[in-house]
């Protein structure tokens, strides 16, 4: 009879399985999230584009060509030109930096800021988080765009008071969404023995809270993306956001959604698509994050 060897296992002592390769990691997570990775892809692309505009793009985004008006796709023109006639194709790369730096800018401080506060809230009680929901509720009372339209009314136009507009109605958001996840969290007994330990206040939320609560935090950002960019579109379509001659989806449809929607329609139709695409992609990139990292949906 065979004899078989038997490797002895200290006790105490777990066996790792191997890591696996990224490509493996890659493909798992493709057939986990199918519709997820098609949102990373757009995501992915509109960075490349952004990032890469200068070489990618062959016209200048901001230089008048009248001789060129309203030219139809064709070989020189992919996408056509504009009544200025500038490229389209060229304005819409250099119109993903724009919108990838006002939505990620937007969402980040909006995120980061309303996580600060929800924490604080949930950790500090009594009157302060009374009074700081009672202020969440006024500012949550007001849709989104009406709130960022009240700001920009207040501000003015231009790229970094549309980032102001866009970000202050993302605050309260995020706050309350954090809220809920640390109420919980502080009731957890390693917050009772931090404070045992003298801990200063600051320290318990930012390193035993916060990180706790990074989860609904990061589908909070992917979510807040594609909003502020809608958002930052919407405001430039109707005059109140990035003004000319700076390449944005939303002016490049101010230009043409009406009056050329019958002679050049290609003037608003691909603006749109690109601004339909990029809220579509991160949306979808924010669904599958959500369900990556929840671990009720994780589960099942």
């Amino acid at each position: 009879m065979a004899v078989v060897s038997e490797v002895p296992v200290e006790a105490g002592l777990e066996v790792l399985a191997p890591a696996k390769p990224w490509h493996a990691v890659a493909i798992d997570l493709t057939r986990r999230y199918p519709l997820g990775t098609g949102g990373a892809v757009i995501v992915v692309v509109m960075i490349v584009l952004a990032v890469f505009a200068d070489v990618l793009s062959p016209y200048d985004p901001e230089e008048n060509a009248f001789e060129f008006m309203l030219t139809p796709p064709g070989y020189q023109f992919w996408m056509g030109t504009d009544q200025f006639g500038r490229d389209i194709l060229t304005r819409l790369v250099y119109g993903a930096r724009t919108a990838l730096f006002v939505g990620f800018s937007c969402a980040f401080i909006g995120a980061f800021t309303g996580l600060v506060l929800g924490v604080a809230s949930a950790y500090f009680g009594g009157r302060f988080d009374l009074i700081f929901q009672r202020v969440m509720d006024v500012f949550m009372a007001f849709p989104l765009i009406i709130m960022a339209l009240a700001v920009v009314s207040i501000f003015g136009t231009g790229t970094q008071n549309v980032i102001i507009a866009i970000t202050i109605p993302f605050i309260p958001r995020c706050a309350r969404v954090v809220r809920s996840s640390a109420l919980a969290i502080r009731e957890i007994p390693y917050v009772d023995a931090a404070r045992a330990c003298g801990f200063s206040d600051a320290r318990i939320i930012l390193r035993h809270m916060v990180p706790n609560v990074m989860a609904p935090f990061l589908i909070m950002i992917s979510a807040f993306v594609g909003q502020a960019i809608l958002l930052e579109a919407s405001l430039s379509y109707l005059g109140l956001g990035v003004q000319e001659p700076t390449p944005a989806w939303g002016l490049m449809l101010q230009g043409g959604a009406e009056e050329y929607a019958e002679s050049a329609p290609w003037v608003a139709i691909f603006p749109g698509i690109a601004i339909s695409l990029a809220v579509f992609g991160f949306n979808l990139f924010g669904d599958a994050l959500r369900d990556a990292l929840d671990p009720k949906l994780r589960a099942q």
